[in-house]
């Protein structure tokens, strides 16, 4: 019965994208007969993962089994890009489906003692949406959008079940005082005297139950992992012991808030302290592997609760890789063929895996070059689950549908990707189909850089004085492409 449901979907959405539903240009159209149960969706994201840290997109010093079996399973893009190179304002663009010139965050700003500038309460979001069509919605890891008890915070902004961590700066440590379950403290007292509870395996032990709780409603499950963000600390067991044999040790990370008598366990909680390690490439390729056996949990449990075939399970990163905290993307090659890491607008620090598994729908073992961001996401769930978004919602994002069933010669095509950075004297970017404009420190007004990616992926001949229009076509999109904030203003004389 589910392969025949999924058949009917399938159908359906075919005959939405043949006549002209790509584009969230326009409302969309109903693309599911209702009567259709609708599917689940999984979105897995994990924390500063490079382009490169998957063996199936050429990791070569350790392997990720699982995520390659799932891309196995589906379809692998290449030329996706998250929505910023650092954490809050990714993941704005991610559930908002707008650009870092239009999404409300588009910056890290902290709010203390916990979280972060909130989003604001009347924002057009993917789990309010599917809340609306029925879906239940959870999410569990880190949030950053929002402090405890704000109109950013998790559940209220669309989500029934939240647990982990709210503040993305109380994220920097695996051994926290607390996590947050639906903004109620969650006390973890035995770390307040060591490294005693693991807290990447609380928040998936949670995913798993709502999996579990939910299995006969449609669900939509974000499961935004804090793996492997800095800090480089995981569990003293055997697998960290044979990384540490297998790879050359680079240069101990030591913290010295961590050895300065006059800060409490608290103190250095609060301040977002990454704890020392002495082999952090051991550490990092633990839990890369902690990463993927859990991603491998969370496609099997839906296996064995016979959900395979209706479910939609997408895995991406939020940023390029990290160096904080005793990390070496350089060692591993994290950025892949790119130049950058995080807070790098070169390919390296925004372009990132994505695989969308959707047995029986999406063809298996599919590579696609297409080009697609972060806020394409809400869009292309929203066809899926016959969502019209109406035109005032401005929407930046486009339908990938059609790439995922295979139907290419319908998709709908980006004029260009944008983003903007605000640190560091201020970045911002623009793709346009292979050309890239990269201008960095606007403050002191530096000149508009240009790359060919189809034959210079690694962004390292500049053709900015070969390529006059092009220059002028980037500055055009660079004057156009964004709303002002008020909370983040992006004027060059005021950065």
């Amino acid at each position: 019965m589910n392969v025949l449901r999924n058949n009917i979907l399938k159908i359906a959405v075919v005959l939405a994208v043949v006549f002209g539903v790509s584009s969230c240009a326009t409302p969309h159209k109903k693309s599911v007969d209702k009567k259709i149960k609708q599917p689940n969706i999984i979105y897995i994201l994990a924390d500063d993962a490079g382009w490169g840290d998957f063996s199936c997109y050429g990791q070569e010093k350790f392997s990720t089994p699982n995520i390659d079996a799932l891309a196995e399973s589906g379809i692998r893009f290449t030329d996706h890009y998250a929505g910023s190179s650092v954490c809050a304002p990714s993941r704005s663009a991610l559930l908002t489906g707008q650009h870092t010139g239009h999404t409300p965050i588009r910056g890290n700003k902290e709010v203390l003692p916990e979280g972060q500038v909130p989003i604001p309460a009347d924002t057009y979001s993917l789990p309010k949406m599917l809340k609306q069509e029925g879906y239940v919605t959870g999410m569990f890891g880190k949030w950053g959008l929002g402090y405890p008890q704000s109109e950013g915070a998790p559940n209220a902004q669309g989500f029934d079940e939240f647990y982990g961590y709210n503040c993305q700066r109380l994220a920097h440590t695996y051994y926290p005082l607390y996590l947050r379950h639906n903004g109620t403290k969650v006390p973890l007292p035995a770390n307040s005297e060591g490294q005693m509870t693991y807290t990447h395996d609380m928040i998936h032990e949670q995913a798993l139950s709502f999996i579990d709780q939910n299995k006969d409603k449609p669900f939509f499950m974000y499961l935004p992992y804090t793996i492997p963000h800095a800090e480089m600390v995981v569990p003293q067991d055997s697998l960290f012991q044979a990384y540490k044999e297998k790879f050359p040790q680079g240069k101990p990370y030591v913290n010295k808030a961590n050895h300065d008598p006059n800060l409490t366990h608290e103190d250095r909680f609060y301040r977002g302290a990454y704890g020392d390690q002495e082999y952090p490439r051991a550490a990092f390729a633990t839990m890369m592997h902690y990463l993927d056996q859990s991603v491998g949990e969370v496609v099997q449990k839906v296996k064995d609760l016979g959900l395979e075939e209706n479910t939609i399970i997408i895995f991406s990163s939020d940023n390029g890789p990290h160096k904080e905290g005793g990390a070496d993307p350089y060692y591993f090659k994290s950025f892949g063929p790119f130049k950058g890491v995080k807070r790098d607008l070169y390919e390296g620090g925004i372009r990132v895996p994505m695989i969308v598994s959707w047995p029986k729908t999406i063809a298996e073992k599919t590579v696609s070059d297409h080009p697609s961001a972060f806020w394409d996401v809400l869009p292309t769930v929203a066809e899926i689950v016959g969502v019209e978004i109406a035109e005032d919602k401005n929407i930046d994002g486009i339908s990938f549908l059609p790439t995922l069933l295979g139907e290419s010669k319908n998709q709908a095509q980006h004029d260009y990707l944008y983003w903007e950075f605000h640190e560091k004297g201020g970045r911002r970017a623009v793709r346009m189909g292979d050309w890239k404009a990269v201008q960095y420190n606007l403050k002191k007004k530096k000149k508009i850089e240009i790359y060919n990616l189809s034959d210079d992926p690694s962004e390292s001949n500049n053709l900015a004085k070969e390529q006059p229009e092009v220059v002028k076509r980037a500055q055009k999109i660079f004057d156009e492409a964004r709303t002002v904030s008020r909370a983040f203003p992006f004027q060059a004389e005021s950065l």
